[in-house]
């Protein structure tokens, strides 16, 4: 049975890894998930357009991704940049907009 590089190789007693491993200093730090290029177009879009603005994208650029995954991916993001928006959709579009500061 080969052993992992990274288990004590005079413990026979401690079974081998499942998968390999790698130092945590290699280990990237930024997330970048599937929905990155498109949650990063609403925003763009968002930042250049009036507070009174919807931006509006049509679910067809979804390319079958479910919406409310895109939502959730929106939604980290605007919580690490601790940016107020609000959502809706119907059949074609999903809506984004900044909220009003409370």
């Amino acid at each position: 049975m080969k052993r992992n590089a990274n288990i004590d190789a005079g413990n026979s007693n401690v079974k081998s890894l499942n998968f390999s491993s790698i130092l945590r200093v290699d280990v990237p730090e930024v997330r970048k998930g599937k929905h990155k290029e498109l949650v990063s177009r609403i925003l763009d879009d968002l930042e250049r357009t009036k507070e009174d603005t919807a931006v509006r994208v049509p679910l067809a650029v979804l390319e079958g991704e479910k919406m409310q995954n895109v939502r959730s991916a929106l939604n980290r993001v605007t919580r690490a940049k601790n940016l107020n928006v609000a959502t809706a959709a119907d059949e074609q579009y999903l809506y984004v907009w900044r909220k009003a500061q409370q």
